[in-house]
């Protein structure tokens, strides 16, 4: 369970197309990348698959394995087991971790707060009680918000520039965070605009002007970035160029 398919899915806001007519499926049980300049359309895809509220008079559909998301808000989508993880975690002050990582959990107990924890790198002891605020690092945060993500045990993960804005060691969890939702069979879905992220991906897509522009494995997307562009009626520069 867990294969997300975008059926010619289209998406206009402020009656401009952001999204054109994406056939797409993402395949079940593994790690893949959308990639593209800053305003191709990646994190709007993301953000509709995820059914946040200004997101939701697509036309098309978006399926998880047969079941249409059409209609359905992100707390029914959150159900399904959808879920994602944000370029800016959120911060809820007032919150200890331990309660954040359980919030969302199937199984509520220490023992999943300390697994999660442990998954990410972090010490159950030393960050049970802190809260989830302001006096977390960027990395902390994106560690806790993936720790929960795991706990919840779902289907699917969307993961907005999961190495933005956070540090050396963050990223090296982020990374084996990843590998992990995919020994679970967890469809993982990374958007990004760097070919370290994009390394991790078993299969990419490029997106340009809200366009499916090419599709590969990710020795095929790689090329892309090294300059060999696809031809495509997009007026601006290659994306290409954007994204050195």
């Amino acid at each position: 369970m867990g294969s997300v398919v975008l059926k010619e899915l289209t998406l206009k806001l402020d009656n401009k197309r952001i999204l054109n007519n994406l056939s797409i499926e993402f395949k079940k049980g593994k790690i893949n990348a959308v990639v593209g300049q800053n305003g191709a359309g990646k994190s709007t895809l993301a953000q509709t698959i995820m059914g946040l509220p200004d997101y939701l008079n697509f036309e098309g559909d978006i399926l998880l394995d047969t079941v249409s998301l059409k209609g359905k808000r992100l707390p029914e989508r959150a159900k399904l087991g959808i879920t994602m993880a944000w370029q800016e975690p959120a911060r809820f002050s007032g919150i200890p971790v331990g309660d954040f990582i359980n919030a969302g959990a199937d199984d509520r107990s220490s023992d999943t707060v300390k697994k999660a924890l442990t998954l990410v790198g972090l010490s159950y002891d030393k960050y049970k009680n802190r809260y989830v605020d302001k006096t977390l690092s960027g990395g902390e945060r994106k560690r806790i918000e993936l720790a929960s993500i795991s706990a919840m045990n779902p289907k699917v993960v969307l993961m907005d520039e999961p190495d933005s804005g956070v540090d050396i060691e963050a990223v090296s969890y982020i990374f084996d965070v990843i590998q992990h939702f995919k020994s679970r069979n967890i469809t993982v879905l990374l958007i990004t605009h760097s070919a370290e992220v994009l390394q991790r991906a078993d299969y990419g897509y490029i997106l340009c002007n809200g366009n499916l522009i090419g599709e590969g494995n990710t020795e095929k997307m790689l090329d892309y970035f090294n300059g060999n562009c696809i031809n495509c009626d997009h007026v601006n520069n290659p994306f290409f160029e954007v994204l050195h």
